[in-house]
């Protein structure tokens, strides 16, 4: 391409893909947010604006708040959402100073399915299953709830694909952000 009598020859992105096996050293919590709450607020708002007290509160079931907090693949495996792994080793860039911009740009998480009810892309759980915990919680307005989620206990495992721009980053650099990511930033409810 020619501009302004200058020859402008972009190179193509160099990109490179590397698996690491992530081995969870603390408890992984999830929390997808439920078919039942999205009812709930789409509800809300084809009603429009109504008084919040004149409303009857259905009880909890907490094994169903359980269950529909978990991502299940297509194919019923259990999966992280590959955002996650994302957004962390983005975020672990701030922490070596740099720039996020350039990482949003330049790392990917290739994912292994897709969570059978909302399509959202999902990395495989490989060892490890869900168990029921409750935990205490305090809303935004600051009453306190009880909330049930899926945990697994340490020892979880997930291979993660990673696909980056080996323009910006090195191979090594990407084992180091998920290092920091599984050391500084994590991933899941109440991470670290």
């Amino acid at each position: 391409m020619v501009s302004n009598g200058r020859e402008v020859t972009i190179k193509a992105p160099n990109m490179q893909v590397v698996i690491f096996t992530n081995r969870g050293t603390t408890p992984y919590v999830q929390n997808k947010f439920s078919a039942r709450g999205k009812q709930e607020y789409k509800r809300k708002q084809e009603g429009g604006s109504t008084s919040q007290s004149k409303r009857i509160r259905a009880g909890k079931d907490f094994n169903e708040c359980y269950e529909q907090a978990k991502h299940v693949s297509e194919d019923g495996w259990y999966g992280i959402p590959a955002s996650a792994f994302r957004t962390a080793m983005i975020s672990a860039c701030r922490t070596v100073g740099f720039k996020m911009t350039l990482a949003k740009l330049s790392v990917f998480i290739e994912a292994d399915g897709f969570d059978a009810d909302d399509n959202t892309p999902l990395i495989k759980i490989i060892k490890g299953d869900p168990q029921y915990s409750e935990s205490v919680v305090r809303n935004e307005t600051g009453v306190i709830d009880l909330r049930a989620r899926p945990l697994w206990k340490p020892g979880w495992e997930a291979q993660v694909k990673v696909r980056y721009d080996a323009d910006q980053f090195t191979t090594n650099d990407i084992a180091n952000l998920m290092l920091r990511v599984g050391c500084q930033v994590g991933i899941g409810e109440g991470r670290p």
